[in-house]
Parts: structure tokens; C-alpha cells; sequence
């Protein structure tokens, strides 16, 4: 049912319904008024105790159960609020070669017309809109380049337009896109090494070099940095002791643990998150 294996894939989340994810009343109305942008992140992982306890010791987030019948979830929380969520992956989708990942939601208007329309547009569908009780709707697609041997951004870029209004925010090799005017991530073209295009979430912490040794003391991977990125701190990509893939990124001045959910108009967001 989760094709995570194959390609890039992501949820869309209708942004129309009332949701309930124990956010913050600010973080609901970001999310009625947010089409086109990354409102929600998810870890599906085998081992839920595993994947929390090194989260808990890299990011200091605590967690809080709200498993439904036969659904296992817990919240990642900052005080009162919500920051990401943690369910367990499928057995059928590991039986397929699905591993742990991180997933985003991309809130829209509608998911079924979007969804029609990814259809149309080449995408995949590998979940088709479902309602989530007393949440929202989602659906679980992939972008046309999902069977390609080399993810090309200049060609895939028209798909997001047209699906969720993105528009370039500046020009060069490292593509930064926006959603209602504000940047919020970038692409670029797959490189050779790696074996499949798929977005690439970060975190904000205070000090990268500090949270890299937690994630090596964890169980977990360094694969690149910390290095530094102008305009935009240090960054360091990893894998959690499970195989997900995440990146840090040092910003002393965010708070500790939240996702970023938009960059600042003005200023370089090169390197930042939701890239390759």
C-alpha cells in the first residue's frame, strides 16, 4: 500500500476540513489557510518505541500517545505543541522493500480534485483519499518521475505548479520554490549516487554540531556535514538508527525541535529544507 521504495512520495491533506492534530489554534488556521505548503510530517518507521527514544535524545521532543483501535500513533511535542507524528510502518509495505521514512503533507483545498488531477498530470495514487475521523482527508501520491532513472527538476517543477500553485523563487542550479509568496523549500536534479528522488526534511536545532554526536550516540548516521551553507548556517544530513533519512540544520536562533515552515522573503534560503 506504501510505495515509499519506488519514488518520491508524499501526502496531500484536505485543508478545507476541520483538523485535529492537538495543534495549537494558530497552527489550525495555518492549515485552513495553507494550500500548497507542507503542513504536517510523518516518520513511519518498524520500531515506534526505537525511532522515540532516539528522537527524545537527538531533538529533547517528547511524545504522547493517541492511538486509535487498531492504529498505533504518537504525537512528537514541544510543550503543547505538536511538531510531527510517528506511526509504524506496514508489514505489507515492508514485505515490498518499503523502509522507514519521513513522509510530509502537503495541504490542499480539495484532495480528491487534486488527486484527479496528479491522475491526469502522469502522477501516482498508491492510497486514494480516505478520511481520517474527526481529522481530515489525505491521500498518498508520487510525481510523474517516480519511474525515471534521473529526476529532472525543470521538467517535474510544472507538475507542482499545477498542483499546488508553486512558483519559482529565484533562478540556478539549486531551485527555490514559494507558496503564497513566501519560499518554503527548493529542488534540484537527482545526483547520480542516489538511487531514487525523494524530499529531504529539516530540523532546527541550536547548535548541529552538538545534535550530529547525539545522532551518532543514538545509533544513528552522519552522512554529509555539518557544513556550511551561506545564508543559512550549518547543515548535516543523517539517517535515524532505523534508516530514516532527516537533516539538521543550526539556527540558534529558532527554537529547538520545530520544523520551519517558511523562509524569511529576503533572505537566502539556499540548502535549507525540503530539498533532494
Amino acid at each position: 500500500m506504501w510505495v515509499t521504495y519506488l519514488s518520491e512520495v508524499y501526502c496531500l491533506l484536505e485543508s478545507s476540513l476541520h483538523c485535529k492534530l492537538n495543534q495549537a489554534p494558530k497552527q489550525k488556521a495555518d492549515m485552513i489557510n495553507s494550500h500548497g505548503r507542507f503542513v504536517w510530517y510523518e516518520l513511519m518507521t518498524p520500531d515506534m518505541e526505537a525511532a522515540a527514544a532516539f528522537y527524545v535524545k537527538v531533538m529533547g521532543w517528547s511524545t504522547r500517545g493517541t492511538s486509535a483501535p487498531n492504529v498505533a500513533y504518537t504525537l512528537f511535542t514541544i510543550g503543547r505543541t505538536s511538531v510531527s507524528g510517528l506511526t509504524k510502518l506496514p508489514e505489507n509495505a515492508r514485505k515490498m522493500g518499503a523502509g522507514p521514512r519521513w513522509i510530509g503533507y502537503v495541504s490542499v483545498d480539495n484532495v480528491d480534485a487534486a488527486v484527479d488531477r496528479i491522475k491526469q498530470l502522469g502522477g501516482a495514487v498508491h492510497v486514494p483519499p480516505t478520511d481520517i475521523p474527526n481529522v481530515s482527508r489525505f491521500s498518498v501520491v508520487a510525481d510523474p518521475q517516480m519511474a525515471t532513472l534521473a529526476a529532472d527538476c525543470e521538467n517535474v517543477f510544472g507538475f507542482y505548479r499545477e498542483i499546488f500553485g508553486w512558483q519559482k523563487a529565484d533562478a540556478g542550479t539549486y531551485q527555490l520554490f514559494s507558496a503564497g509568496g513566501q519560499t518554503i523549500g527548493g529542488m534540484f536534479n537527482k545526483p547520480p549516487m542516489a538511487p531514487v528522488a525523494f524530499w529531504l526534511y529539516y530540523f532546527n536545532v541550536g547548535d548541529v554540531d552538538a545534535a550530529a554526536e547525539r545522532v551518532k550516540a543514538a545509533g544513528g548516521q552522519i552522512l554529509e556535514g555539518p557544513t556550511e551553507v551561506p545564508g543559512s548556517g550549518r547543515v548535516a544530513r543523517c539517517t535515524d538508527s532505523q534508516g530514516a533519512m532527516f537533516a539538521l540544520i543550526g539556527k540558534r536562533s529558532k527554537a529547538i525541535g520545530y520544523f520551519e515552515r517558511g523562509a524569511s522573503r529576503d533572505s537566502d534560503a539556499r540548502g535549507r529544507r525540503w530539498s533532494w
